[in-house]
Formats: C-alpha cells, structure tokens, sequence
C-alpha cells in the first residue's frame, strides 16, 4: 500500500516524518496520514515526493517494483562503472 512504500523510502534515506515533512512544506500530521493510510496525496503531492525520493509516481503507486537510479548529468565513462559495479553485484564478485 501507499504507505508502506512511503514508509520504505523514508526510512531507507533516514529521514523522519518531520524530515519529510519539512522538505515536502506539509505537516508532520500529514506525513504520519500518508503512512497509516489514512489519507492519500494530491496529484500535485504525489509528483512532488516522485521528484523529491527520485522515484516514479507508478513505483509510489504499485504500478512499477523496479528500481532506479538516478543517473542524470554522469559522463559516459562513469555511466559504464556504475554499469560494471551493478554486474559485479549480480554476479556475485562484491
């Protein structure tokens, strides 16, 4: 649900509800809502958390469980040690 994956994102950056709220300009209250599922996000709001944890709205909503990066401004060179780093983790050689 909604919130457990907010939750997940939250905790996994180490940040808490007040954090989050902070960086979001909402209340703590509204954080906890999201996360008891008492209450769902704007439109507006779903975006914004998308942009703020670098996420996709469809992996906020359940839609999509892959997992990104984010990659934006990294030279060629380094786009392909990331790449030789992630093979390495798949293929067991960390």
């Amino acid at each position: 649900m909604f919130g457990e994956i907010i939750k997940k994102i939250r905790t996994s950056r180490n940040l808490n509800q007040v954090q989050m709220a902070n960086e979001l300009n909402v209340s703590k209250q509204t954080v906890s809502n999201w996360e008891n599922n008492n209450i769902l996000p704007s439109i507006e709001m779903l975006v914004k958390i998308s942009r703020f944890f670098s996420v996709s709205t469809d992996y906020l909503l359940e839609l999509d469980d892959r997992n990104y990066i984010e990659i934006t401004g990294l030279t060629d060179t380094q786009l392909a040690h990331i790449q030789q780093i992630i093979c390495d983790i798949i293929d067991g050689k960390d």
